[in-house]
């Protein structure tokens, strides 16, 4: 049997155990003392670490600023949207409201916060990894400033540096002056940098204006910028905003009436037109171009931009279009079977989406000036700061049916009159694979014989594919890039109804050359940029280009009036919208695509809806039924502002002649009143012999 150690033996152990500990602890501590402070005086040696006196000469890069085609501010383009703002002109609810809720020892510590970096230490610890950090305002601002010479990334290097330099910075300048700096410097969202231009972009007002309860909005930003962005979240915004005002009550800066009054205070962002956030996709399109041609100038040099863009259009076609999308939407015009844009941004509120494309309905406007090819309103999606994808610019989609004006005008360009009959009946097309295509009408049935006008205004698909493929594809795809297509088109007999694939702003354009009577006018958005002097360095040169000529394009109007008085768009003219206006519908035959591009002597509007990823929208998803009460929506406000254009004046070379429309010939006193009609010719083209199918015996063979 073993022998139990002694007591005495015991305790000599135990005290020995005691003083190593000690010993240990503090050998630790010292080495981790010396480790640290070997690479504190090492962590900037050389260029690693920027010079804070570079704040003497800290200027931000100027922004180049847009504005509409009156002079009205649109938005600004730069690398940081920034308007600085003296700290005396912040009130002093701004400054606390940041120092209590970003660094509430700012005015104790010297750049570190050593409380802060020991409770962060150990909640880290209890943690097992980063999830708390301990920057003060001052080592945010090195940060932020000195972007080129520190990371973003979390490490202890970093940390290291930002500590290193925010000393200096609080060496070098006073308090007053690091948190001017910081005010102007944070990134606070949706594009804004400082509380100057957050306060305009969130609040449309100054922030010499800001009360208590929009400053605590403001200063709950830096957290997670987009995370309580207020235009997107606002309910979450709301929370983070109470969370500052609870701080600043508790930190005593604020009573508690006050905190009261300003937890109660409702979100009241300003609108768009007031915060510089207009016409997003405008201003994306606008911007991609200015850097094809300026560069980074555009982005430094404080140049001006004067465009195209109308602000009261603009609004008119972003509210029509939403309007129109939520009455889709919410089933009234049929059972609606997809996330709905609503339910999308309440899962976006929870942080539930997490997907490439936009699973709601989207749409796209276009408005043309026809005259000049000025582009005066362009939205490209529903929400840009969800998906910033130009539906309007930069998607390829099927035209359906809105491409079939270019197959008519080849029509006529070629000499057939709109009385040039067309069989409306089953059609099998064969394939070079050795299949055969049978296409059909939208309703599918079929109309038989019948004049090229009613083949266009009721969008007959058998006829029309009929009339291209007498014409020859080529002669189609001739007629399309003379109006202004770009895109690949095959010579295949499916174009004719509109499956190639086009940009809308393109197809919306090609109808410029209808509105006009026969010129096409190319696309625009920028008139002239000027540069910081104020010199002019561009101007615009407008394209406009002959398509067809002046009798021509009238007879394309005069068939596409029809389709707005009595074919697939005919809900416009039965609303009581009698202004001079032609347009075409279009839906492809899955029904994931619905257009409507409709014109008026000064103004051309083309509505798209579908969803990214093609799919059906609806049963009997039409164009007339879903995409045109939106170009009508916005047809009504527009001219309820400006005065109403007259009508085409028909050109004195275009003849009448009164037609049986059954034959196509001229009428014979046999000829039933009800199939007589007047029809419009270029000299040449008209009939010349009488109906010779209504007799006095009757109708014969």
């Amino acid at each position: 049997m073993a022998a139990l150690p002694s007591p005495r033996r015991a305790r000599r152990k135990r005290s020995r155990l005691a003083r190593a500990v000690p010993l240990a602890f503090t050998f630790g501590v010292a080495f981790a003392l010396g480790f640290a402070y070997a690479s504190w005086t090492l962590i900037c040696r050389g260029s690693a670490c920027p010079d804070p006196r570079q704040l003497d000469a800290f200027t931000p890069h100027q922004t180049s600023k847009l504005y509409a085609a009156d002079g009205r501010f649109v938005a600004e383009l730069g690398l940081e949207r920034r308007t600085l703002v003296p700290l005396a002109e912040i009130p002093k609810t701004v400054q606390e409201a940041f120092v209590v809720t970003e660094d509430k020892r700012f005015y104790e510590h010297h750049g570190i916060d050593w409380i802060r970096v020991f409770g962060a230490a150990a909640h880290n610890v209890a943690a097992g990894g980063y999830a708390q950090g301990f920057s003060t305002l001052t080592m945010q601002l090195a940060r932020n400033i000195f972007t080129e010479k520190i990371s973003r990334e979390k490490t202890l290097t970093r940390k290291m540096k930002e500590a290193k330099i925010a000393r200096e910075i609080e060496r070098l300048y006073p308090k007053s002056k690091i948190l001017e700096l910081y005010l102007n410097q944070i990134y606070l969202g949706n594009g804004a940098y400082g509380v100057e231009t957050a306060a305009q972009r969130y609040f449309g007002k100054s922030v010499r204006d800001l009360n208590l309860a929009e400053a605590a909005t403001l200063a709950g930003l830096p957290k997670a910028p987009e995370r309580y962005n207020p235009r997107r979240f606002p309910d979450r915004a709301i929370q983070r905003r109470n969370t500052v005002i609870e701080l600043m009550h508790h930190a005593g800066v604020v009573n508690d009436e006050d905190a009261r009054l300003a937890r109660a205070y409702p979100l009241r962002l300003a609108r768009k037109e007031e915060s510089g956030e207009m016409a997003p996709y405008f201003v994306e399109w606008v911007r991609r171009q200015l850097e094809d041609q300026f560069g980074q100038r555009l982005y430094t040099d404080g140049l001006k931009v004067y465009t195209t863009l109308d602000v009261d259009l603009q609004s008119a076609a972003e509210r029509n279009l939403e309007k129109q999308l939520r009455a889709i939407e919410a089933g009234k015009f049929g059972a609606f079977k997809h996330t709905t844009f609503e339910q999308y941004t309440a899962r976006a509120a929870s942080g539930q989406n997490d997907v490439a494309n936009s699973p709601y309905l989207q749409g796209a406007f276009v408005v043309i000036d026809p005259r000049s090819g000025a582009v005066r309103a362009l939205v490209g999606g529903r929400d840009f700061d969800d998906s910033k994808f130009d539906r309007a610019t930069q998607a390829l989609r099927q035209p359906g049916s809105t491409f079939k004006p270019v197959v008519y005008a080849a029509a006529v360009h070629a000499g057939l009159p709109t009385s040039y009959l067309l069989a409306d009946s089953p059609l099998v097309v064969p394939q070079p694979n050795g299949t055969d295509w049978t296409p059909q009408n939208y309703d599918l049935k079929f109309e038989g014989i019948m004049p090229m006008r009613r083949a266009l205004y009721r969008s007959r698909n058998l006829a029309t594919i009929r009339l291209g493929m007498q014409l020859g594809e080529p002669a189609v795809i001739a007629m399309a890039r003379q109006l202004g297509l770009t895109t690949p088109i095959p010579p295949y007999p499916s174009i004719h109804i509109g499956s190639a694939d086009v940009y809308p702003i393109e197809m919306v354009a090609a109808y410029t050359a209808f509105a006009t009577l026969g010129v096409r006018a190319a696309p625009f958005g920028i008139t002239r940029v000027e540069d910081a002097k104020g010199q002019v360095i561009f101007e615009s040169n407008p394209q406009r280009f002959q398509v067809l000529s002046p009798e021509e394009a009238w007879l394309m109007v005069d068939m596409m009036k029809d389709v707005v008085r009595r074919g697939t768009a005919a809900s416009v003219w039965a609303s009581g919208f009698h202004i001079p206006a032609g347009g075409k519908t279009g839906t492809t035959n899955d029904y994931s695509d619905v257009w409507f591009i409709g014109y008026t002597p000064d103004l051309v509007a083309g509505v798209w809806m579908g969803f990214d990823r093609p799919q059906k929208i609806m049963t009997n998803a039409q164009g007339g039924r879903l995409a045109a009460p939106a170009w009508l929506g916005f047809m009504n406000e527009a001219y309820s502002r400006r005065p109403v254009p007259a009508d085409w004046p028909r050109p004195e070379d275009i003849i009448t002649r009164d037609i049986d429309w059954t034959t196509g010939l001229l009428r014979n006193p046999f000829c039933p009143d009800s199939d007589v009609t007047t029809e419009y010719y270029i000299p040449g083209t008209e009939p010349t012999r009488e109906c010779d199918v209504h007799t006095p015996l009757g109708p014969q063979p």
